[in-house]
């Protein structure tokens, strides 16, 4: 089970010597899939070419940011005008202030937004605003829903629905780890007996509203109401993670299609056009404890830089220019559509999570509720299938954990070519 060609397993040992595993983010490893990944020469539209020359149709669009394709000109264009004038200056530049206006016009809840570099630093920077506005300590997480490697969401579900979590990584001290309580995700019995317990103690839930690092999960009905409902009346506030969803499922994420209104909310992806970006925004009075006005402190150097700024709104005045959501909600329902009809003939259990732009295939019979669902699916099945789809040409994530990408570069010749090698790996399983 590996696809790598000559060059990519010469440039991977070394890599291994250099970096640990070889890879600067775990999953690139192929550690979820066994065997080692290739490395990539060059992308453009919906294709990557690896070192060795092969290509693939990618479905992963580093991980969500490349909504427009690979390598789209109206963002290196961009990109190449604007660093004519300097790559980053840590002094105030205009596009960090269109882009908070942009932000504002597009997510009704966010009325002040401040910039970060990661989607991890957004997550953690909402964290600490809504312990300082509430002055209280703990927050509230769901197995299964993934906010960045910060100390404090790197945490697992304790022993019992009402425990403390426990770290789920070295490194963590436990004394961090004992301020987030893990829930899971879509069981609302245990969101009111642990709120009607400890409720005037907690500062925030923090929530995937759709999670999509735990394959694609969706909410049951009502659930993301009762998250509204239960912070208000508690004096919490609601934190929706839309780092991934955010700018991808509509201008407003799923807060624009849930019709719901958080008290802050995390973005990145999307709106860095493919350069590193994250934000964090809300409510005026929440936002405006934040340093230099308020208590809270934040900061960092990059942040609102000038390159993916300016990257990110051309790829959202493309988007706009282009009706490119409902393009998307045709190029996946077209996939889907298509996905489920051969998974019928082919009699293989499967489940399959499609919103917008994003998919999951489960192999299991099972209603994926939570992340416990996803976990129980055949895995080997999934190995079977991915290096199958690889070795010929389609890049699908190396985790059955993972979200799938389409992007306005994926034409229906693209998906229909997918499916036609769908059929013919799992004819071979």
């Amino acid at each position: 089970m590996n696809s790598q060609g000559p060059l990519s397993q010469k440039i991977f040992a070394v890599a291994k010597e250099l970096i640990p595993g070889g890879v600067n983010s775990p999953v690139r490893a192929f550690r979820n899939v066994g065997g080692e990944p290739f490395f990539v020469r060059r992308a453009k539209g919906s294709r990557i070419e690896d070192i060795d020359g092969k290509h693939y149709i990618d479905y992963i669009g580093s991980w969500g940011p490349n909504i427009l394709g690979h390598a789209p000109i109206a963002i290196t264009n961009t990109i190449h005008e604007v660093a004519k004038d300097g790559i980053s200056f840590g002094i105030p530049n205009l596009f960090e202030v269109e882009m908070a206006k942009t932000i504002c016009e597009w997510v009704p809840s966010v009325e002040k937004v401040r910039m970060t570099s990661s989607g991890t630093e957004a997550t953690m920077s909402a964290i600490r605003l809504a312990r300082g506005f509430t002055k209280r300590d703990y927050i509230v997480k769901f197995n299964g829903c993934y906010h960045g490697h910060s100390d404090s969401l790197l945490v697992a579900a304790g022993s019992g629905a009402l425990t403390h979590g426990e770290p789920d990584s070295a490194g963590v001290p436990k004394a961090f780890a004992e301020k987030t309580i893990v829930l899971s995700y879509n069981d609302p019995a245990a969101l009111e007996a642990l709120f009607a317990e400890r409720g005037e103690e907690i500062a925030a839930i923090i929530v995937e509203s759709y999670p999509a690092n735990a394959g694609l999960v969706f909410p049951q009905p009502g659930y993301l109401d009762l998250l509204t409902t239960i912070t208000k009346k508690h004096g919490a506030l609601l934190i929706f993670d839309e780092v991934m969803t955010g700018f991808r499922l509509g201008r407003a994420g799923v807060q624009g299609l849930e019709n719901l209104t958080p008290d802050l909310s995390c973005f990145g992806k999307v709106i860095g056009g493919g350069l590193p970006v994250g934000a964090f925004g809300g409510r005026a009075e929440v936002m405006d404890l934040l340093a230099p006005v308020g208590p809270v402190y934040q900061a960092g150097t990059l942040s609102g830089n000038p390159l993916a700024m300016a990257a990110g709104l051309a790829q959202l005045r493309e988007l706009t220019a282009r009706s490119g959501f409902a393009r998307l909600e045709q190029l996946g329902a077209h996939f889907e559509n298509g996905l489920r009809q051969l998974m019928l003939e082919k009699g293989v259990p499967h489940r399959i999570n499609r919103v917008g732009s994003m998919f999951c295939l489960f192999f299991t019979e099972r209603e994926i509720i939570n992340v416990d669902d996803v976990m129980k699916q055949d895995l080997a099945f999934f190995k079977k299938f991915f290096w199958g789809c690889l070795d010929k040409g389609i890049y699908l994530a190396p985790s059955p954990y993972e979200t799938g990408f389409i992007s306005l570069a994926h034409t229906e010749a693209d998906l229909d070519d997918t499916l036609t090698v769908f059929s013919e790996v799992l004819a071979g399983i």
